[in-house]
């Protein structure tokens, strides 16, 4: 237990150093405030979990857990010390990372993360990619919303995004990939379906059905509303994805922007829809792939987003070099 002066038993050099185990422990009960379900989060039993926090609070000299019989709470002491228990096992993460990076380039598991409006179309291309030419790399894809993504990406969880910028995140390095343009994707019989040369403006006075709240592909449609000179875009109908999205449009709801390499997956579901274009400059979005800043693994991220630019060049894309 902890002494009365807050001090570990021992002086000077004979003080016991914590252990990666205690300090699992201890912040996998910081994270969830709760023996049985810390325990079960990291494959200890319960009783283990408890002697290794008790055990780093020996070591430490500090009470890091107020305990009762109903819920557990971090201390003062233990809010402090959550904070650098995390960053110690980060490090050590890099470390292992950057290690099996040096034993074997392309080998071991790569977290990738990917937002909705980009996985069904794009994840064939990649998946394909690692299976030919990286078959020891253990690819896995996890879907979710921009956000949840860079909190991924930054806490650790996740290695590598493949999504929409610019970001503007401090410490994410972005890897562009491509420009693609956006189309208008309207129900048979409306005046701009099929046609070529759209105008921008034309968006000022449609109703344009849109992904739900959390979506970039969302913001970039009023961002480009915006740019056409349309003061607000109100939205009765939203969905939350793009399939949805183009069946409503199917409907006769309304129309939608749709991403180019979308299109023929989505369109071709329906025979109740036009495809129109844009007069040049079409709006646009931009394809990344994102790493953290100073990644054990950027040189083999770098040379995957390479590959990955010479992988997509048959799709409808503006592939960019390495310096865009």
């Amino acid at each position: 237990m902890a002494s009365p002066t807050g001090r570990a038993g021992g002086k000077g050099g004979g003080r016991r150093s914590p252990s990666l185990a205690q300090l699992r422990a201890f912040t996998a009960v910081a994270e969830h405030l709760h023996f049985r379900d810390a325990a079960a989060a990291i494959g200890m039993s319960q009783p283990a979990l408890s002697g290794a926090v008790s055990a780093l609070e020996e070591i430490l000299g500090v009470t890091l857990l107020e305990r009762t019989t109903r819920k557990v709470l971090l201390s003062p002491a233990g809010e402090r010390l959550a904070v650098r228990a995390r960053a110690v096992l980060a490090e050590v993460g890099a470390l292992m990372e950057e290690a099996e990076a040096v034993r074997a380039p392309f080998t071991g598991a790569l977290r990738l993360g990917v937002i909705p409006t980009v996985a069904p179309y794009l994840l064939p291309t990649v998946l394909r990619l690692v299976h030919d030419r990286y078959p020891d790399l253990d690819l896995q894809v996890h879907e979710e919303q921009t956000a949840s993504l860079l909190e991924g990406l930054t806490a650790g969880r996740l290695d590598l995004l493949l999504l929409a910028v610019p970001l503007g995140v401090p410490g994410v390095l972005e890897l562009p990939l491509f420009d693609e343009d956006f189309v208008l994707v309207t129900p048979l019989g409306h005046g701009l379906g099929g046609r070529e040369g759209i105008s921008r403006e034309a968006l000022r006075e449609l109703r344009l059905l849109l992904l739900d709240e959390g979506h970039c592909l969302r913001d970039q449609a009023l961002d480009i509303c915006r740019e056409a000179g349309r003061a607000d875009a109100p939205v009765t109908t939203t969905a939350a994805g793009l399939s949805t999205l183009v069946q409503l449009v199917a409907g006769g709801l309304g129309v939608t922007l749709l991403p180019r390499t979308a299109v023929k997956v989505e369109t071709t579901r329906s025979d109740q829809l036009l495809t129109g274009y844009f007069a040049d400059p079409a709006p646009t979005r931009r394809i990344a792939l994102a790493m953290r800043s100073g990644a054990a693994r950027s040189t083999e991220y770098q040379e995957l987003a390479e590959a990955l630019r010479g992988a997509l060049r048959p799709l409808p894309v503006r592939v960019l070099d390495a310096k865009a």
